[in-house]
């Protein structure tokens, strides 16, 4: 005898269509129709990831390059060789940081050039060695005292973030507030100030923590070098000289030719003052040397904003740059404004910058060991006095106080147990605040008298979730005890985009409450998603719903209802309305 097996295949306008198959065992059947689902789901993805418009977003030169044109390509070279006057000193400065010699700077820099012109999404972006990297990177290059694992880590950076910028998790940074980045950076940059001081003072010491820095200082002060001093203040001085002559270029944009060439070489002094100190610094130090002097301590000797996309660039450069012996890389604040300001036109510009870094590599590598540390600790100083936030705290003062606690919190903890876990503590209070918001969402109540009626009218300000779902509940039939039973509520959902089955249990649950006070109940604008949810928890839950334009017209219906069902009157003169009956409005 034949069986008549049904296999369902897919839902069309609510209603289930079915494919018959009869006479045969259906196992064999429903294996063949899940393996052609696969078959097709995964050829269906395969076409999704071959169309031009991923092709566009994964690589950006396809949209650019098309239109690319030699007037362009001066600009952008021009804009490369500007950011590399500030690539190539800040790499070496860098280097230091991470407690590397400094040719891994360089190497650091410009294999991320050249992988952000295939894969980078923005023109302004340049990607290569930071303060922060360095400065997170260098308790594993210290602590096993091997510059291996600073490549290893690079390796490792590269591949998280390319896995990120895949799966299109690039979201995960907006948990990141901006009280907490505030706070970050502000400590990232007092700690790493810390960790030069030494060398500016040119005594001896291992700290690079902010505890650990200071507490060096104070034990060796006493070796203090005048040389290194006299040489790291100058540094510091002229670098902020050099920082404000930007502001002349500034007074000079709208005069004449003459004035606005001067402006114009003012502004490339400016934005090249790192290297001029550096060669300053390392002429000074190879004069005295050869004359017999060593007055300053010397470096070792050296050796012949789509987010997920700029991550997945940003992977793509710290995979590749590791297998050239590089320190993880980030994006630069600094050069990013310097490449702006250079007008830049496409990420082409940095094909000039990795060439001008290679040259350094190739040329420059030997000058390294009459680098003096101070100069590299006043650049390194002066580069990161900028990012401390100290306008923060009265911008946040005046805006939302609240916020200065996981600044604060983020702060002291990046100071006191290490970049790294102050951070994830910074995002944790954060987050604690985000849900405690969600726990006890702000509601607005308000006793109304509507054509004779008093009208409690209770309006959450925000979206309702499961940690408020009893909260919610709570506060309405709170303010509900201490009115009269004959009172009417009306819970507006207008400011409710979408609740979960929690909160639709918990308003199933007041409306028993209030029936056994025979206290009417309305939700009123709530939207349609948020009734079927209810619905779904209790059918009879649809009757309380009403979508009326006005307060008025809510009441009026209830009243019209009362007279057409003939309800009586109770004893408070109230008709009741078939809200609270069994039957369907």
């Amino acid at each position: 005898m034949n069986t008549l097996y049904f296999v369902k295949a897919r839902r069309i306008d609510h209603n289930y269509h079915y494919l018959g198959i009869s006479g045969q065992d259906p196992e064999p059947a429903c294996s063949s129709k899940a393996a052609d689902t696969v078959t097709s789901c995964t050829v269906r993805e395969v076409s999704e990831m071959c169309t031009k418009d991923l092709v566009h977003r994964r690589f950006p030169i396809t949209t650019w390059l098309p239109q690319y044109n030699f007037s362009t390509f001066v600009q952008d070279m021009l804009a490369g060789l500007t950011v590399a006057l500030t690539l190539i000193p800040q790499s070496i400065a860098y280097a230091e940081i991470a407690g590397l010699q400094p040719q891994y700077g360089l190497y650091s820099a410009f294999m991320s050039c050249f992988v952000y012109i295939f894969l980078g999404s923005c023109k302004d972006i340049t990607i290569g060695p930071t303060a922060m990297m360095g400065i997170m990177t260098n308790p594993f290059v210290v602590q096993n005292n091997n510059p291996d694992f600073a490549v290893l880590l690079c390796f490792l950076v590269g591949c998280v973030m390319i896995l990120v910028g895949l799966l299109r998790l690039g979201f995960l940074v907006e948990f990141i507030s901006f009280p907490v980045t505030a706070g970050f950076i502000s400590a990232a940059a007092i700690t790493i100030a810390s960790s030069q001081l030494k060398s500016l003072l040119g005594i001896k010491g291992d700290g690079h923590s902010f505890l650990e820095s200071w507490e060096n200082l104070f034990h060796h002060i006493q070796d203090t070098k005048p040389g290194d001093v006299t040489l790291g203040i100058c540094t510091v001085v002229l670098l902020l000289i050099g920082r404000k002559l930007k502001d002349f270029v500034g007074r000079c944009q709208n005069s004449s030719s003459v004035q606005k060439l001067i402006g114009k070489m003012v502004w490339m002094v400016s934005i090249s003052r790192n290297s001029i100190v550096v060669i300053i610094g390392m002429m000074l130090a190879y004069i005295l040397e050869s004359k017999g002097y060593k007055p300053f301590k010397l470096t070792a000797k050296g050796k012949a904003v789509d987010a997920s996309q700029e991550l997945f660039a940003l992977g793509f450069s710290n995979v590749l740059s590791s297998f050239v012996r590089s320190f993880p890389l980030a994006g630069s604040f600094s050069r990013t404004a310097v490449n702006n300001g250079s007008g830049v036109k496409t990420p082409l510009g940095g094909l000039m910058t990795g060439v001008m870094v290679l040259m350094a590599l190739g040329l420059l590598t030997s000058t390294f060991a009459y680098i003096p540390k101070a100069t590299l600790a006043g650049v390194i100083i002066s580069a990161v006095l900028s990012l401390v936030e100290f306008e923060m705290v009265p911008l946040l003062w005046r805006t939302k106080r609240v916020d200065l606690i996981p600044m604060a919190v983020t702060f002291v903890a990046c100071l006191g147990v290490g970049l790294d876990c102050g951070m994830l503590i910074g995002i944790a209070v954060n987050l604690m605040f985000i849900l405690y918001n969600s726990a006890r969402p702000k509601v607005k109540v308000r006793s109304l008298t509507i054509e004779t009626e008093e009208v409690l009218l209770v309006t959450p300000e925000q979206g309702l979730v499961f940690p408020a779902a009893e909260y919610i509940r709570d506060v309405v039939f709170r303010y509900c005890l201490t009115k009269e039973s004959n009172v009417i509520v009306v819970l507006e959902g207008t400011n409710v985009h979408h609740i979960d089955s929690t909160v639709a249990k918990n308003m199933t649950l007041l409306v028993e409450d209030l029936n056994i006070r025979k206290q009417k109940i309305v939700f009123w604008n709530w939207k349609h998603s948020a009734e079927v949810v209810c619905r779904g928890i209790d059918a009879k839950m649809s009757k309380y719903f009403s979508y009326e334009d006005n307060l008025e017209c809510l009441l009026q219906d209830m009243v019209a209802e009362n007279l057409l069902s003939g309800t009586d009157k109770n004893t408070n003169g109230i008709e009741k309305t078939p809200l609270n009956n069994e039957s369907s409005v």
